[in-house]
């Protein structure tokens, strides 16, 4: 097969993390074209990696050489711009949500099954071999009965952060706050770890910063269908920064990731301890966005690229980015009405 060809939409940070990990993957992928409303951004991306830029998405779907489109834009706008993507013939890779509602993330759904086109959301701790490691001892059954999870993002971000950009800390494109923008990934893996949430009850709040409409700390309880019970914890108002914390119980062992390593593992009666994982320490995100590296993004990228190759769904499925969407639009409904919200009875899928 040859390269896959992708425009990246979106220059800023996580752009550019999509640029690096595209490139990486050279000669099964290549990034052939930045694009951004603000032209000197895709400039500087595209001067980079000696590509060409533009400042216009219909240029950039227009052309014969994309095959792909990386979605690297205000979380407000993924679904259009991957609704258009598809609709003109390309794949898309999106970063994280699909978008800031279950309704925008359902006409996704509806696009790619009328495209037959490949799409993935960026899950790309999934990936890690931390959560590689706890998911197959899940599922082999060496946790035995699944009984408790725990999924907390104990990060900070300072005024200067939601202050950098007039969309961040709005409901309307970052579609909420600690939960939506931080927490997602950790939520994931807790879904992808413990299955099929029937119901939740939380509680939101902003605590630490001004001049935004979204919550800075938040706490849930969730109920999953197997019996196994959740709690969700996020905040970007844990100064100076700690870290992104997965734990999962059940009758015969145990499993914590902390900050994308295995920190524990008990199975079966035994503590055979973590992998051995790269020791060179990652540059945390728990006070710097901007300090996201590609790596995890390059392995979901990879998986991507062998699902359009052999026709297959990627591994970060768009019915589980709907579910993740859901999740946390649930959150913010049971805050609001300081309600349980029944999870079975939304549309998820």
């Amino acid at each position: 097969m040859p390269a896959l060809r992708f425009a990246v939409v979106g220059c800023g940070v996580i752009g550019r993390v999509h640029a690096a990990a595209i490139a990486s993957l050279a000669p099964h992928a290549r990034f052939v074209l930045a694009v951004d409303e603000d032209l000197r951004h895709a400039e500087a991306l595209a001067q980079r990696y000696d590509v060409k830029a533009t400042d216009s998405v219909a240029d950039a779907l227009n052309r014969d050489d994309i095959d792909a489109v990386a979605v690297c834009t205000p979380s407000g706008t993924h679904a259009d711009l991957a609704i258009v993507a598809m609709r003109s013939g390309k794949h898309a890779v999106v970063e994280k949500p699909l978008d800031v509602t279950v309704d925008a993330a359902r006409r996704v759904a509806a696009v790619q099954r009328q495209t037959g086109r490949t799409l993935t959301v960026i899950s790309q701790h999934r990936f890690d071999p931390a959560s590689q490691a706890v998911h197959e001892a899940i599922r082999g059954g060496r946790l035995g009965r699944l009984t408790s999870g725990v999924a907390s993002v104990a990060w900070w971000r300072d005024q200067s952060y939601y202050d950098s950009a007039g969309w961040r800390g709005t409901w309307a494109l970052d579609g909420g706050g600690a939960v939506m923008n931080q927490g997602i990934h950790t939520i994931d893996l807790l879904l992808w770890m413990l299955g099929t949430p029937v119901e939740l009850f939380a509680y939101v709040d902003l605590l630490a910063h001004e001049r935004i409409e979204v919550e800075d700390t938040a706490a849930a309880a969730i109920r999953f269908a197997s019996g196994a019970l959740g709690t969700i914890h996020c905040t970007t108002a844990a100064h100076p920064g700690l870290t992104a914390r997965l734990q999962i119980h059940g009758d015969r062992g145990s499993a914590a990731i902390d900050n994308n390593e295995l920190s524990y593992l008990y199975l079966n009666g035994n503590q055979p301890g973590p992998p051995s994982l790269d020791p060179t320490p990652a540059r945390s995100t728990a006070a710097d966005p901007a300090a996201l590296e590609a790596a995890a993004h390059a392995a979901q990228y990879r998986d991507f690229v062998a699902a359009v190759r052999d026709r297959r769904e990627p591994l970060v499925t768009v019915a589980d980015s709907i579910r993740s969407v859901g999740v946390i639009s649930a959150i913010y409904q049971s805050a609001r009405t300081r309600q349980p919200v029944d999870l079975q009875g939304l549309p998820f899928a």
